[in-house]
């Protein structure tokens, strides 16, 4: 890697995970498709460096959210039991059935971009009613952690770290987006080094691009610490209903980066 590649992947790390660490999202589902078309990573080494990107991002919002205690609480606990073992059966998945991204594309697409347009839309109507009439919706812990070990597969398979599918959903289910954050991210930190590790035994035994790109993935990580530090930090300071907005306006994003894919 040289200079160049080093610092454009330092600079989309921190521009990402600025604007997406407040709604619990690692910026790494649009990190993806920067490695793929302008750092030139080839598949599937571009899944493992991904993860590496959430690893080395994650505990700058992480040490944000800790010592503010936003990661205590049952949540947390729930979607890193179910993410972990997800995780492992996607990596397996990737080397050795390499599912065409086609599907996953057209899933991702066909759930974020209703998900995201309702979100939006409820947020907007929530906002002129009265605090009493906003009722939060309760999520049982079973439907948590099966919803995190689904997303921990995906997370596997495609290196993204999940908290762009938990959040939307959890959000949407009227979960406030201050709790879900710290939790999301969490998850998403925890899964990521597991998955880094599996594909790096898995690069031992079978052939191909594998292994992560270690000096663009830790470019890319630090500037996700840093940008994942100050978005942390600049949750307390965010209304709600922005917060709200900003996870329904990213999940659309995402959607219809994925929908464009699939045309294209």
């Amino acid at each position: 890697m040289d200079w160049p590649t080093g610092l454009l992947g330092f600079a989309a790390g921190l521009l990402i995970s600025v604007t997406t660490a407040p709604v619990g999202v690692s910026g790494a589902v649009f990190l993806l498709p920067v490695q793929v078309s302008v750092l030139g990573v080839p598949s599937p080494a571009v899944t493992p460096t991904n993860l590496l990107y959430n690893v080395v991002a994650g505990p700058g919002a992480l040490l944000r959210h800790h010592r503010s205690g936003g990661l205590r609480g049952p949540l947390t606990r729930l979607l890193v039991l179910g993410t972990v073992p997800g995780v492992v059966v996607g990596a397996v998945i990737r080397v050795f059935a390499v599912p065409g991204p086609s599907v996953f594309r057209l899933l991702i697409a066909v759930l974020l971009l209703p998900l995201g347009g309702w979100l939006c839309l409820r947020t907007l109507h929530r906002a002129g009613r009265t605090a009493a009439a906003r009722e939060p919706s309760e999520v049982s812990p079973r439907t948590i952690t099966r919803l995190a070990m689904a997303v921990g597969v995906a997370g596997g398979i495609y290196g993204i770290g999940g908290g762009s599918l938990l959040g939307p959903i959890l959000v949407g289910r009227g979960m406030p987006v201050a709790k879900v954050a710290p939790a999301a991210l969490a998850a998403t930190f925890v899964t990521s080094v597991v998955g880094a590790g599996t594909y790096a035994l898995l690069s031992l035994t079978a052939t191909g691009d594998i292994a992560p790109y270690w000096s663009l993935g830790l470019a890319c990580g630090l500037g996700g610490l840093c940008g994942g530090y100050l978005g942390a930090r600049l949750q307390p300071r965010l209304p709600e209903t922005a917060l709200r907005l900003l996870l329904g306006v990213l999940a659309l994003g995402i959607g219809g980066l994925y929908a464009i894919q699939i045309v294209r």
